[in-house]
């Protein structure tokens, strides 16, 4: 029987749609002869969450405290009984006093996303803690920390002005600035930065959230003044309890002495063995450095000592006198407003303790204050000191401090100032 031309197309057509139907539906075969599942792939949905909370299973609203609202007028408006909020109170104090509650802190409202029903209420206590409040199931309140991340973060600058503004304009913060003073307070004067100081600098920065919420530790910085390089690296000895900062030698950045005794405007007058008196009108020697600040400026004790001297001294106006703990170094400030309280003789101080406070007392043109250092009773420029190291790396750990370093030492000399690459990149056109 001949088949029409017609029939057997569709025939043929129709032959193919099964096979390939009936391929897709039948388990793959794979090359060594064994059956393998078909996968359905299916994408799960994510769901955002706020405050560690899922949208899936919440309803989420947020507000703010506002001026004189109280955790029991919040939680009144949302319909939790006065038994309940007492207990609250009274219970969970130990956890959470609610009327430590501030205007304008957030706070979320969390509800069941199936049935409304109001069951959580999250107060955002500080950026890393929130006071989490259950009322649905069991009454609980819960202080939680929230996941702090800590990230390593690498700059570097020139300083064209000030210290401060070279930080501020590399978007780092004021917290960092006062942290580098603090670490250099021993080597460098910050009042005498030059031009074209630069600096290189990892440390930490601290994240919740996502969110930048402060910086941590320095972990390594190189600061070049005046052409001279001045190293520093956190690092934990073996040989102390707590991570210190030390240089490249493995000596302490903390030295015996501090290089100021305040935070002045300006050095008025310097150590000399000839200067003119402004009030007496006389060549004299001068063995001290002026440092000019607002009458009242704190003045610190430049090392640990015992006081020896605290009364008023003829032309040095009121004076204190320190015998410091190590070798036979004595240090003096004249001309001072008024002493500490407390400040006596017989009495002991430490390295950045405050003792007084700047004046004009005495043979003194204007408020300031004359620091003196004697050592070995002979006086010393307090500005060319080279004081020694308090707590150097021991010598048997040294040349494992060394190696230690050695990394992260690379990794500082090898960060590029921004302005700089931006400079190279602009000469290429």
């Amino acid at each position: 029987m001949i088949i029409p031309k017609k029939r057997l197309l569709k025939y043929f057509f129709n032959c193919c749609v099964v096979i390939l139907f009936s391929h897709c539906n039948n388990p793959k075969i794979n090359d060594n002869g064994n059956e393998e599942n078909h996968l359905k792939i299916q994408q799960s949905k994510s769901f955002k969450q706020i405050q560690g909370f899922s949208l899936k299973n919440f309803q989420i609203d947020s507000s703010n405290v506002k001026k004189g609202e109280s955790f029991s007028e919040i939680l009144q408006n949302l319909n939790v009984s006065y038994e309940k909020i007492h207990k609250i109170g009274e219970e969970f104090k130990s956890v959470y006093d609610i009327r430590r509650i501030y205007p304008g802190d957030k706070y979320y409202i969390l509800k069941t996303k199936d049935s409304s029903y109001f069951s959580k209420l999250i107060y955002q206590h500080s950026l890393t803690e929130n006071v989490v409040m259950s009322f649905l199931d069991t009454l609980n309140v819960e202080l939680i920390n929230k996941p702090l991340e800590i990230r390593i973060h690498q700059k570097a600058g020139t300083i064209n002005s000030s210290l401060w503004q070279s930080f501020i304009d590399n978007n780092l913060t004021p917290a960092l600035v006062s942290k580098v003073a603090n670490l250099y307070s021993w080597t460098i004067d910050f009042f005498d930065i030059q031009k074209n100081d630069n600096y290189k600098i990892i440390y930490e920065a601290k994240y919740v959230d996502n969110k930048f919420i402060g910086v941590g530790n320095i972990k390594a910085i190189l600061f070049n003044h005046k052409g001279k390089d001045f190293y520093a690296f956190r690092y934990h000895s073996q040989s102390k309890k707590v991570e210190s900062y030390y240089n490249e030698q493995g000596e302490s950045m903390q030295r015996a002495l501090l290089s100021a005794p305040l935070k002045y405007v300006r050095i008025s007058s310097k150590f000399s063995h000839s200067r003119l008196h402004p009030i007496k009108k006389i060549y004299r020697p001068h063995y001290g450095v002026d440092y000019a600040a607002p009458s009242g400026t704190d003045v610190v004790s430049t090392g640990d000592g015992k006081i020896i001297f605290a009364a008023r001294s003829g032309g040095a106006g009121k004076m204190i006198k320190i015998k410091h703990a190590f070798g036979n170094i004595e240090t003096k400030y004249l001309h001072l407003l008024k002493f500490e309280k407390g400040i006596k003789v017989g009495k002991y101080v430490e390295q950045g303790q405050k003792i007084g406070e700047v004046g004009s007392t005495g043979l003194s043109t204007g408020p300031h204050l004359d620091y003196r250092v004697y050592i070995n009773g002979k006086p010393q420029n307090p500005l060319k000191l080279n004081v020694p190291s308090k707590d150097p790396i021991p010598k048997s750990l040294k040349s494992k401090y060394l190696l230690d370093i050695s990394e992260i030492k690379k990794s500082l000399d090898g960060i590029k100032d921004e302005l700089d690459i931006q400079s190279v990149a602009q000469n290429d056109f």
